[in-house]
Formats: structure tokens, C-alpha cells, sequence
């Protein structure tokens, strides 16, 4: 207890809030636990549409990537206290459609689905990575590994929807330009709102 009677409690990750860029941590926990989010539930329509598929094993393995990543980022919401976007209800729906419609174009549309999303979440993590280093990269060691890490998965997702034919869907490259943007809106939006 402190002098006024409050409960100052170590969080379970024990993260040190003292000394840090608040705003800038604040932003980047809860657009990452949006973006994570997102994954799971554009993953979750693609397995609605073509979990039965060959290519169903494929997508649970990113899928299971994208869980243990979404439970990282709601442990460091705890630990960091960030509130999440009042979004999450919208991204529930809007990555379920996503996940399922380019499922439905087939195998070659949900992976092209995949290389958009990744790529364009590798590139929003680099970003931040390069933010938290010019910040202090020793007072944000455990954000910049967990960051790093996870951009690596994703751009593992990313060469995995490469590998299985993502180039060859239908308009690939109006599909992916369309993810692109509505990715860069959705990221906007979710460090913000």
C-alpha cells in the first residue's frame, strides 16, 4: 500500500511504466492488440470457408501463430494499462468478412488475402521498431523482441501465402492494393480511436 491507502500492485509481466513514452506505448500496444485481433478473426473466416481444404492445415498454422501473438498483446495491455480501441467490435466483424469473402475466391484468394494483411503488418512494425529504437531501445527491450518477433512471423505468413499461389488469384493486385488500404485506414484508426 501506498501513503494513500492505494494497492500498488506489480503487474504480472512486471513492466516498469515509469520512464516511459506513455503516448507512444499507449498507441503501439493497442493498434498491435487491434491488429492482432484482426489476424484472428480473418483467419477464423478462413477456416469458416476452407478449413476442410487442403489447404485448411495451413491456414490453422498461421492461425495459431496469430492466437499466442493476440495473447502477448492482451498480457501487455494489462501490463502497460492501455485501454484497447473501442473498434474491436467493427474489426470482430470486418476480419471475419475479410477472412471468409477472400476464402471464397479460393485457396488463391485467401492466401492473397494473407500477403497483403502481412505484408502490410511487417512494414507497420518496422515502423514501430524504428520508433522505440530513436525513443530508447534498452528501456523498450521487451516491446522491440515481442515486435520483432512477431513481424518475422509475419512475414513468414507472408512468404507461406507467396508459396501457395497467392500471385495467381483473381485481380491479385486490385485485391491486395484494396487489403492494403483498408489495413492503413484500420491501423489509423485503431492507434487513435
Amino acid at each position: 500500500l501506498t501513503a494513500g491507502g492505494v494497492s500498488r500492485r506489480l503487474c504480472s509481466t512486471r513492466v516498469s511504466v515509469e520512464g516511459i513514452n506513455k503516448a507512444v506505448v499507449d498507441r503501439i500496444i493497442r493498434v498491435d492488440h487491434a491488429g492482432e485481433y484482426g489476424a484472428n478473426r480473418i483467419y477464423a473466416g478462413q477456416m469458416a470457408v476452407l478449413g476442410r481444404s487442403s489447404v485448411g492445415p495451413i491456414i490453422q498454422q498461421m492461425w495459431n501463430q496469430e492466437k499466442a501473438h493476440l495473447k502477448k498483446f492482451n498480457e501487455l495491455m494489462v501490463a502497460y494499462r492501455v485501454r484497447p480501441t473501442v473498434l474491436l467490435p467493427f474489426w470482430n466483424v470486418a476480419g471475419f468478412v475479410l477472412g471468409a469473402g477472400s476464402a471464397l475466391l479460393g485457396k488463391k484468394g485467401a492466401m492473397a488475402c494473407t500477403v497483403a494483411v502481412e505484408e502490410s503488418i511487417s512494414n507497420h512494425y518496422n515502423n514501430q521498431i524504428r520508433t522505440l529504437i530513436e525513443e530508447d531501445p534498452e528501456k523498450y527491450k521487451e516491446l522491440l523482441q515481442t515486435i520483432k518477433q512477431f513481424r518475422d512471423d509475419e512475414l513468414e505468413h507472408h512468404d507461406i501465402g507467396l508459396e501457395h499461389d497467392a500471385e495467381a488469384a483473381p485481380v491479385y493486385s486490385v485485391l491486395k492494393t484494396a487489403i492494403q488500404l483498408g489495413c492503413k485506414a484500420a491501423i489509423f484508426l485503431s492507434e487513435r480511436i
